[in-house]
């Protein structure tokens, strides 16, 4: 059984590792998982998730919220966060804004001393940072107002020091609601070291988990072995999970490394399959198989990067489909290209409902029949068209198996071989296309330009069209009754399957009108930072190595 670390600083907050160089650490240790969870601040989980990409270390997106009880500084630590909510995000920046007035008042008061420091020298020493009084020790040290760190605290920035100013603090049961509005797992941080008698923790627990609190941190570097029995005596009591870490923080706590801690913690990934089982918990909804439907995206979501269905997903879906749920596609490909790939794919056999166009028709693969279509009306065709010609950018419609453009450029090549249909040059696209599902415009390099041309489009079309991107390259022009969401609706509408059965699986922009619609909806790792904050769920891997298949598994 290999170990995992669930409890660990960056940069990002006051320990001296990069992401990066903690990834490199796990990875020469042989961890098989590490959470990072910076004070306050959830700014380093995409470094270290890019880091960690194709690595096989797991990463756990996290965080440790600092909290006031009674006079005690207590820490929540928030496992699995959606560091993409958009709420979760708001109460940071407050917390964050509630730290930089303690800072600077601090600072000032040091200055008072004869101690020339000021934030804007601390950040510049610490870019990209949440300043903690850590942060002022080393300042302290490295100019020479102090011989160690330590005589920092007790002389200057220590709770009793002159320097020292409160900070306004969270109550720790508002700690524990906010990480489970962000879809997280809430735990009492090494609650050894807060030392209150056994009364005073109990009540403590108590309190959090009526609030929510999920686990407790029940191995950790400080703690004795009769530490360990007491919190995990607490964890069976009051039907807690386990998690635990070394509070790895670098060279700052020099004497805790990396996975082991002072050289005994050993936290195996029994502690982390158990937190995916309780994540997964939540994801089922009490409706049966049979009133019950799966809607998919194709491209980044069911299908890898190779544009194929690993075998755990098709073994995944097929057995879903078994117990009577319902498979359906919803890609912004064109019909004849989402034909083609079910077809390649052998997914015919599982009877889908596809979506194509994003949401501008719906048919049954197997039938061939067209159940709902939903096309741009001429007038809004040509203004388009006209559009596009006024921006010199490129931009295509489709005829039945073809893509329509005007005139020959690197998109079309690119685009043509992406969805693998040919292309076809017209005078007007739109005399061509006898019916025009959607109109893209796309620029293989150049997304700010994509993201000017769609505030323009929003401006000059208003309500009249949807506009989104599908990936950074294709920006979508729909018709206003179109769109994946509203072809989830229509799919239920048109099978018969409870609309408030349903569970979404996707990675773009295109796909949160899906999210809104459907009542489950999961986010691959690899999605998009818009698709992840309108999710309810983001997966525990990526694309390629079936980021679906927990949640499928748990139907």
């Amino acid at each position: 059984m290999k170990a995992v670390d669930l409890h660990v600083h960056s940069t990002y907050s006051d320990g001296t590792d990069t992401p990066s160089e903690i990834v490199s650490k796990a990875l020469s240790k042989g961890l098989k998982a590490i959470a990072l969870t910076d004070h306050d601040t959830v700014e380093g989980v995409d470094d270290i998730l890019s880091a960690a990409a194709g690595t096989g270390l797991e990463i756990v997106p996290g965080i440790e919220l600092s909290t006031e009880y009674k006079g005690k500084d207590i820490h929540i630590l928030g496992l699995y966060i959606n560091t993409f909510d958009k709420d979760f995000l708001t109460s940071l920046e407050t917390f964050r804004d509630s730290r930089e007035g303690r800072n600077e008042k601090m600072c000032e008061n040091l200055r008072q001393m004869g101690i020339d420091i000021a934030m804007d020298v601390l950040r510049g020493e610490n870019p990209d940072c949440v300043i903690t009084r850590s942060h002022m020790g080393d300042f302290l040290l490295k100019h020479g107002y102090v011989s160690t760190k330590r005589e920092a605290f007790e002389r200057f920035i220590g709770d009793h020091c002159k320097a020292f100013v409160p900070r306004e603090k969270i109550s720790p049961e508002m700690a524990v609601t906010l990480i489970k509005k962000a879809g997280g797992i809430a735990v009492l941080a090494h609650p050894i070291l807060y030392k209150m008698s056994k009364a005073e923790l109990g009540i403590l627990i108590t309190l959090l988990k009526e609030k929510g609190l999920d686990g407790i941190e029940a191995v950790y570097s400080e703690y004795t072995p009769a530490d360990e029995r007491l919190i995990k005596k607490y964890a069976a009591d009051c039907e807690l999970l386990l998690t635990g870490g070394s509070d790895y923080h670098g060279s700052a706590k020099p004497d805790i490394d990396l996975g082991c801690g002072k050289g005994h913690l050993f936290v195996p990934e029994e502690f982390l399959d158990k937190l995916k089982e309780h994540y997964l918990m939540s994801f089922r909804l009490n409706f049966k198989p049979e009133e019950s439907t799966l809607f998919f995206d194709m491209d980044g979501s069911l299908l890898n990067d190779d544009k194929e269905i690993s075998p755990e997903t098709y073994r995944a879906i097929e057995e879903a489909v078994s117990k009577g749920y319902l498979f359906a596609i919803s890609t912004g490909r064109p019909k004849t290209s989402a034909s083609a790939l079910i077809d390649r794919l052998n997914l015919a056999r599982f009877n889908p409902v596809v979506s194509a166009f994003n949401g501008g028709i719906v048919y049954d693969y197997n039938s061939g029949e067209i159940l709902h279509k939903c096309t741009l009306s001429d007038s809004l065709s040509d203004r388009l068209r006209a559009f596009g010609l006024n921006h010199g950018v490129h931009f295509h419609t489709y005829s039945e198996d073809e893509v329509v453009c005007e005139r020959e450029t690197e998109e079309i090549g690119y685009y043509s071989n992406y969805v693998k249909m040919p292309y076809v040059i017209a005078d007007n696209c739109n005399e061509y296309s006898k019916e025009i599902y959607k109109y893209l415009f796309m620029h293989m390099t150049d997304k700010p330009l994509l993201e000017k041309l769609q505030s323009e489009i929003c401006e000059d079309f208003g309500d009249e069209v949807q506009c989104l991107f599908s990936n950074d390259k294709f920006l979508e022009i729909l018709p206003r009754e179109s769109g994946k969401g509203n072809a989830l609706v229509k799919i239920c509408e048109l099978t018969g399957r409870n609309p408030k059965a349903t569970y979404s699986f996707a990675d773009a922009d295109n796909d949160v009108s899906m999210f809104k619609a459907s009542a489950r909806s999961v986010a691959l790792l690899n999605a998009y930072p818009v698709a992840k904050a309108a999710a309810g769920y983001i997966s525990f891997t990526d694309n390629n190595h079936d980021g679906l298949v927990p949640f499928l598994n748990c139907l």
